[in-house]
């Protein structure tokens, strides 16, 4: 059973919540940091990406950059634009986009939890990605970022959180320059907080939804606190990390496409040809056309677009990872036509994040710069948990959650 806990937030003064509030570390090289924080000297940019504030082209792995973030952390707390709460307490985040509000329970997830798979994963982590935010965390003793977590919708926390949300006012209330609203409340009613407690008690697993290597990350650097700590009892801070719930059926993923360099020497007639043994191929023209349900893609290619629907026995509907239309495109088209088995390290495929719209795809294959774009149906919130579930692994590239969190807005510490 999921274990959840409240903790004394450190969080930005109203004033300055819209100012430090920035995107995940993840999501922006340091370029593209450095310009997004130039003249806002309150952007957590300066801690999650604290190379902004050194020489361009450092090795963002230097002892040094991890050093900056905890001089710029404390700076920030100092200057009193990150103030911790006197009382242990949950939050509400909510987010709106193209008009729906989703809305998260900002709690601390047990290690424990995730170290025994009550907390679920659905995808690899990479050791060395992994130990960067394990320093990160280690260096500034606190999760400076939320991590994204999903679990199965419960009636009555639905209902506690409406509550909150209907009954007092924001204390954040703002929209970031891509147009996606930001809504946090402060939970601070000690009968709320024991409710919602037992509430998630009742909740067999949560899943981690977005931002894998932060959690275990987090998770690792507590379990190593634990081990190091000869007085041990399981009270202390540093058993928990900072992580943002949301009900499953309040969100949505979206497409993640493929684009790839070449034909691997077919001629186009070749390949459309080719595709038919796998696929019904059908030839939409040159206004996009976008997938329209399971085992449906899109192909692009010459100023074309075609719609591919999968033959059956070219998928296994019973099969968690069978069903999934990366597994397809990946097993029918990429593997055998393009020779392309190992999506983590080929040069020869990209991947863009349906938020740029299947625009984005025809831009790159009218460039030159790709041959032929792929567009796939989204993965569904019931695929992914039946992933998890059956400890299975997402294939790389499968899921793309929007809205992204904000990070900045609470943070937790270790001590």
């Amino acid at each position: 059973m999921a274990i959840i806990k409240p903790f004394k937030g450190i969080r930005p003064p109203a004033s300055l919540a819209a100012q430090v509030a920035s995107r995940p570390y993840d999501v922006l090289n340091s370029e593209e940091a450095r310009k997004e924080a130039k003249g806002n000297e309150y952007s957590l940019l300066h801690i999650i990406k604290p190379e902004i504030d050194m020489e361009p082209g450092i090795d963002v792995h230097e002892p040094g950059v991890y050093e900056k973030a905890m001089e710029n952390f404390s700076r920030f707390k100092e200057k009193g634009w990150l103030i911790q709460d006197d009382k242990e307490n949950y939050y509400v985040y909510a987010q709106t986009m193209n008009g729906k509000t989703q809305y998260g329970l900002v709690a601390c997830a047990s290690v424990e939890d995730y170290m025994k798979g009550v907390i679920k994963k659905h995808e690899l982590t990479r050791p060395d990605k992994e130990e960067d935010r394990m320093k990160h965390v280690r260096i500034n003793n606190a999760n400076i970022e939320p991590v994204f977590f999903t679990y199965p919708a419960v009636r009555e926390l639905d209902e506690t959180i409406n509550g909150v949300v209907s009954n007092n006012q924001p204390v954040y209330d703002f929209v970031a320059e891509d147009g996606i609203g930001h809504h946090f409340w402060v939970i601070d009613n000690d009968e709320t907080i024991t409710r919602i407690t037992e509430l998630f008690a009742q909740i067999p697993a949560t899943y981690v939804a977005d931002g894998h290597h932060r959690t275990a990350a987090a998770a690792l650097v507590g379990d190593e606190k634990k081990k190091n700590n000869p007085n041990h009892t399981g009270d202390e801070e540093y058993n928990y990390f900072l992580a943002v719930h949301f009900p499953d059926d309040q969100l949505t993923i979206i497409d993640y496409n493929r684009v790839v360099k070449d034909l691997n020497g077919h001629t186009s007639e070749e390949f459309l040809e080719k595709l038919k043994d796998s696929f019904g191929v059908e030839k939409k023209g040159s206004e996009i056309y976008k997938p329209q349900h399971l085992h449906n893609f899109s192909l692009y290619l010459d100023g074309e677009w075609y719609s591919l629907t999968a033959k059956e026995g070219t998928y296994d509907d019973e099969d968690p990872i069978g069903v999934l239309d990366v597994t397809i495109l990946t097993d029918q088209v990429l593997a055998p036509l393009l020779n392309i088995t190992d999506l983590r390290r080929s040069t020869r495929i990209d991947f863009v994040g349906g938020i740029r719209g299947l625009g984005e795809l025809k831009r790159r294959v009218d460039s030159g710069e790709m041959k032929l774009a792929f567009a796939l149906y989204p993965v569904t919130l019931k695929q992914l948990i039946n992933i998890a579930d059956t400890g299975n692994i997402m294939p790389p590239k499968t899921t793309w959650f929007e809205p992204k969190l904000r990070s900045g807005l609470v943070i937790h510490s270790l001590d």
